[in-house]
């Protein structure tokens, strides 16, 4: 008997919509599902480990992986590259475990047009004054950075009707307990 494939759930948000902290409930719900680790050719930050939090390597390797089709899908944001590798993800989804993936807007649609059984899941602000509330309180940004993610950040909602599900964090509990739900139904 053939062994029945992992899902592959892809999220996306804009910056502060509170993905981080959704995701980690998600994997902490769901134990048998596995986190998919991005390349990046941005430095580790403080305590980052290379090979858990992404795979660390140099602009000439991240292109070298580009020109050997290596991605499932990639990007370059904020002056560096980041990427989903393909073996990663299809060896994991053939042996029948499931993974999450968190990818940019484009990332995710470039992912259901390579991989037509992924489950698209955009978490959404309750509105664009919210998110710039939330931005504002994390005190994690400089002005400049600041508007560069509210501008991504309204392209990015331009996208949420080509995802499978949109789930709005008016409230983080409620918006976690959704997803649970989404996450339940999709693997039964």
């Amino acid at each position: 008997m053939k062994k029945k494939k992992g899902k592959l759930f892809v999220i996306s948000a804009p910056s502060g919509t509170g993905k981080t902290t959704i995701i980690k409930h998600i994997l902490t719900t769901f134990p048998e599902l596995v986190f998919s680790i991005s390349v990046t050719t941005r430095s580790k930050r403080g305590t980052e480990v290379d090979g858990k939090d992404y795979f660390f390597i140099s602009e000439d390797q991240f292109k070298a992986k580009i020109d050997n089709d290596e991605f499932l899908e990639w990007g370059h944001f904020y002056g560096y590259y980041y990427g989903t590798l393909k073996k990663q993800v299809f060896e994991k989804l053939d042996k029948g475990i499931s993974m999450v993936l968190e990818v940019d807007v484009k990332g995710a649609i470039n992912i259901k047009n390579a991989y037509s059984d992924s489950v698209l899941i955009f978490i959404s602000p309750p509105d664009i004054n919210e998110l710039k509330k939330r931005l504002i309180n994390r005190k994690t940004e400089s002005e400049a950075d600041f508007k560069k993610r509210i501008e991504r950040a309204e392209m990015e909602l331009k996208y949420r009707e080509k995802f499978d599900y949109n789930v709005y964090n008016y409230n983080l509990d409620e918006a976690k307990k959704e997803i649970i739900e989404i996450i339940k139904n999709e693997l039964a």
